[in-house]
């Protein structure tokens, strides 16, 4: 007999909304002709939000491979919107830098990214909308200690 698996579980939820938001970004990324594709402005948005980071760092964040971002990382850093500079403290290492001209193009893909939240606030209640965001923020910041946790534990194992 098959299993039943709740399509409305919390994991299933967060998935879901996740892959739709980054489609519908992606999209209106696309579609705005502002010379990005939607890597790029992802990565041009992961690292606004990032400050100065490590390459492998932004990657991680964003889920994606080191290969993928590198590839958006050179086509940016072409465009002059971003720079990579070699990290101080490992040579190995690069630290990704936004330029003083990522900040127009970033200005285009937030009102993007602004304009979705609205379309899809829409149909919420303003307190509603901010309670969601509110318990988002609880959620993640309960799986962030669960990860310390677990990296602790395992610190302590070895």
């Amino acid at each position: 007999m098959p299993r039943q698996t709740d399509p409305d579980s919390f994991g299933f939820l967060i998935n879901d909304v996740s892959r739709l938001v980054r489609a519908e970004f992606d999209r209106r990324v696309a579609d705005a002709g502002i010379g990005l594709t939607p890597g790029e402005g992802r990565a041009l948005s992961y690292a606004a939000r990032a400050g100065v980071v490590r390459q492998t760092v932004l990657a991680e964040r964003m889920g994606i491979e080191a290969m993928t971002l590198s590839t958006y990382l050179d086509r940016l850093e072409a465009r002059g919107l971003v720079e990579r500079k070699t990290d101080p403290t490992d040579r190995r290492a690069k630290l990704v830098h936004l330029t003083d001209k990522a900040g127009a193009v970033l200005d285009q893909v937030q009102a993007i990214g602004a304009q979705m939240r609205a379309d899809v606030a829409e149909t919420i209640s303003a307190g509603e909308w901010e309670h969601l965001n509110a318990t988002l923020r609880l959620a993640r910041d309960a799986l962030c200690r669960l990860r310390v946790d677990a990296a602790q534990r395992e610190t302590d194992a070895a």
